[in-house]
């Protein structure tokens, strides 16, 4: 049985809800030492040489009140934010009413915008950079920024906050002391079966980001490569329709073709029992002599059977049977 949670009150208020106050007070002010704010506890580090920071912000993945004070001074007080989407940014500086001048960072102008960049670091001026949600450079751009900073020598700070998949995982139920993350799967389906073949020993929980276009056809993949395992879906993760789908990978499945997904997804799925002992090619033939009683299977049909019940992957005895 699919046990499925969706959250209450979890909805991103218009303009921002009940708006977290900027924190004026840490703006750095005219003639104010470099590398100190105005405020007693909340400091920009100091003793950086003459270059400028880059500092990574964590922005929220969804309800704009996910982002920390920290954060915030930080984008009022740098001279500019680098931004994935400058459209959708603006929605979250807005909201925190931060004026800060932007330029765009993205995929597709990374590797040419780094130099300039790297250029006003060098001259002394701090720079953030966020992504359209969450976490930069987790399956989001920034490596490319950060790597040319280091080889450069000029300091990168780190603005912690939301990431996807860690706020999925928390709330999961799957071990999450051990946890293998591994990105987008694949779009197409031979290679992402054989990605999945690669992990099907994998003891750790798995973490996936996975298209809602293409979610139905990745759990069929993880039922045939990895077996009969947990899984949890979740959707649109501190948004109005936050969604969290558990149970078993058959079972989920079948109950998300009775409506249409939307949203962004997080694919955890539990890892490969350590007791578990590999089936035998002489096991998997038991159950196929069992199958050929039962009517009306096709060997692929059959194949799907014995790697549900065995937990093998149905490749695997897919092709045993074709061969014995």
């Amino acid at each position: 049985m699919i046990a499925a949670a969706t959250a209450k009150g979890a909805s991103v208020p218009k303009g921002t809800g009940k708006k977290l106050q900027p924190c004026r007070s840490g703006t750095r002010k005219r003639g104010s030492p470099k590398g100190r704010s105005s405020s007693g506890n909340s400091r920009v580090p100091a003793d950086r040489g003459s270059s400028g920071t880059l500092y990574v912000v964590a922005t929220p993945i969804g309800n704009l009140e996910d982002i920390t004070l920290r954060a915030i001074r930080i984008l009022q007080e740098v001279r500019l934010i680098a931004a994935e989407d400058t459209r959708r940014t603006r929605i979250l500086l807005d909201a925190h009413r931060i004026a800060t001048p932007m330029t765009s960072l993205h995929d597709w102008n990374e590797s040419k915008k780094c130099g300039m960049l790297i250029e006003r670091l060098d001259a002394g001026e701090d720079i953030a950079y966020v992504s359209d949600a969450g976490t930069p450079g987790i399956s989001d751009p920034g490596y490319h920024l950060v790597r040319e900073a280091i080889a450069k020598e000029i300091r990168v700070v780190p603005v912690p906050g939301s990431c996807a998949l860690i706020a999925a995982l928390s709330v999961s139920g799957l071990p999450m002391d051990r946890f293998l993350f591994l990105g987008f799967l694949p779009n197409r389906s031979p290679a992402r079966r054989q990605m999945l073949a690669s992990v099907r020993h994998e003891e750790r929980t798995l973490v996936f980001y996975e298209s809602p276009r293409r979610l139905l056809s990745s759990l069929e993949d993880i039922e045939a490569e990895l077996g009969e395992r947990q899984v949890v879906v979740s959707r649109e993760i501190t948004k109005v329709h936050e969604q969290f789908l558990r149970g078993s990978v058959g079972k989920v499945r079948e109950g998300l073709r009775e409506g249409t997904l939307r949203g962004e997804v997080t694919l955890i799925v539990a890892g490969r029992s350590g007791d578990l002992e590999e089936c035998s090619d002489a096991e998997i033939l038991r159950h196929r002599d069992r199958l050929l009683r039962e009517e009306g299977l096709s060997q692929r049909d059959m194949a799907e059977r014995i790697a549900r019940e065995t937990g093998t992957s149905r490749r695997r005895v897919y092709r045993l049977l074709l061969f014995s």
